[in-house]
């Protein structure tokens, strides 16, 4: 987000416009290299926190056992990667660091989650959310049977797709707004 926001805020936006006349490809750059750094930090990070845990618990079983496994901890470099997109978007789209993150943390953490207090239809219409939807793809289907151990976790997904279908879904959703982004750049001024 901060990689577009900030040459709106210092006006360099211009200079980058000038030496790349086509927004869009800059636009697509730009979320490219973000996709790939937040990518790289959801597998570090990841891969770290199942480092420290084994290390911390020994006596757990932490093995990636399971392809649903590997996909709750590996997975986070794709789901990284697609907020990245969806945040480069927001920023382009708003222009300004502090609305683009105030307008994703709210739509993610309130928005999202209220939707289904809404009379008859709030419960279908979160199946269909971006965030709720990417986490059906790191988390995958609760069993109904087990119960949590430890503290409780954040209430599953909603989703009715399956976790691969989820992914593709939550890219479709970047995908899209960051060609609403591209759009509107070419549109507007810089």
């Amino acid at each position: 987000m901060a990689s577009i926001t900030t040459e709106y805020r210092y006006n360099t936006i211009k200079a980058t416009f000038l030496a790349v006349p086509r927004r869009g490809s800059v636009l697509v750059a730009k979320a490219a290299v973000a996709a790939l750094v937040c990518g790289g930090i959801g597998l570090v990070s990841a891969f770290g926190s199942l480092t420290v845990a084994t290390l911390m618990a020994p006596e757990a079983d932490l093995a990636l056992d399971t392809a649903a496994d590997w996909r709750n901890v590996a997975g986070l470099a794709a789901y990284y990667a697609i907020a990245a997109v969806i945040a480069v978007a927001a920023g382009a789209l708003v222009r300004h660091t502090a609305a683009a993150l105030t307008l994703l943390l709210g739509y993610s953490l309130f928005v999202e989650s209220l939707v289904p207090a809404i009379p008859g239809v709030g419960v279908e219409v979160h199946r269909w959310l971006p965030f709720n939807v990417g986490k059906q793809f790191l988390i995958g289907a609760p069993d109904p049977g087990a119960a949590p151990p430890g503290p409780p976790a954040p209430p599953p997904s909603t989703s009715l797709l399956s976790p691969w279908w989820a992914l593709a879904y939550y890219a479709a959703v970047a995908l899209a707004l960051l060609g609403v982004a591209i759009v509107t750049a070419r549109r507007r001024d810089a």
